[in-house]
């Protein structure tokens, strides 16, 4: 068996460091995201959901901290959904089996979500809900 001359890992120790390996990252976040796109029924949901809240956050008259709050209880579900779609990912790698700690870790996921869901309504209750209330008053 051959070894790679010098050349070729100093190549290799090129492509691995610096920026260029943040771009290879990047590509490796990019696929992920698109793979769960494509797979994920529930993070398309969630996906279609900050597609309108995230704005929304961005526009209503508050204070910046809290606009910045709204946005990133948003952005937590998003991301809390991706780890749960890696372990169910990892866990049907595995195997397709029903086996007690397969769905204990599939369920400790799903209850992840569940609680990044719940912190992003109470933070959109809490900080909007007195602003749609005095307009709904205003309405009527």
């Amino acid at each position: 068996m051959s070894r790679p001359t010098d050349s070729v890992k100093s190549a290799q120790a090129v492509k691995r460091s610096g920026a260029l390996r943040g771009l290879f990252a990047l590509r490796h976040s990019y696929d992920g995201f698109v793979t769960t796109i494509r797979h994920g029924s529930a993070f398309r949901q969630e996906l279609a959901a900050a597609v309108v809240l995230v704005p929304c956050g961005l526009l209503m008259p508050l204070p910046a901290v809290e606009r910045v709050m709204l946005v990133s209880t948003t952005l937590l579900v998003l991301l809390v959904e991706l780890v749960n779609s890696a372990i169910e990912a990892a866990i049907d790698r595995i195997s397709t089996e029903r086996h007690e700690l397969s769905g204990r870790a599939k369920d400790c996921g799903s209850a992840a979500v569940t609680i990044a869901i719940l912190i992003c309504a109470i933070t959109w209750i809490m900080l909007c809900g007195p602003q749609l209330g005095g307009r709904l008053r205003a309405l009527f």
